[in-house]
């Protein structure tokens, strides 16, 4: 388990966009030099914002749709000359897979963390 990090103001929090996205791609990303996805989401902004994932252990058509927490605006990161525009967030399960972060019930495209 990792240590906790220093603490951060509710300042820094607040600057963050996170809000809940609807995956509607998924394309492979040979190129990149961790196994990867080329992710597209839906975050309700009128246009679809595109990661880098590492997500992997999903099938592509099991990812499709489903509802994910992203951070929209860390600014964009250049990934094997992909531009990668947002941040989905996971965590690892014990066997060390990527577990996709979601809501558990239905909430709309767009909504804001709080």
């Amino acid at each position: 388990m990792p240590p906790l990090k220093p603490q951060a103001s509710y300042d820094d929090f607040a600057r963050l966009d996170i809000r809940i996205g609807k995956v509607v791609e998924v394309q492979p990303f040979p190129r990149a030099r961790n196994p990867s996805y080329k992710v597209g989401v839906d975050v309700g902004a009128e246009r679809t914002m595109w990661s880098s994932a590492q997500v992997t252990n999903y099938e592509p058509e099991a990812l499709l749709g489903s509802l994910v927490v992203c951070i929209c605006n860390l600014g964009p990161k250049n990934i094997a000359g992909f531009t990668s525009e947002l941040l989905i967030l996971g965590s690892k399960d014990a066997g060390g897979k990527v577990i996709v972060l979601g809501p558990r019930s239905e909430v709309a495209i767009g909504e804001s963390i709080f």
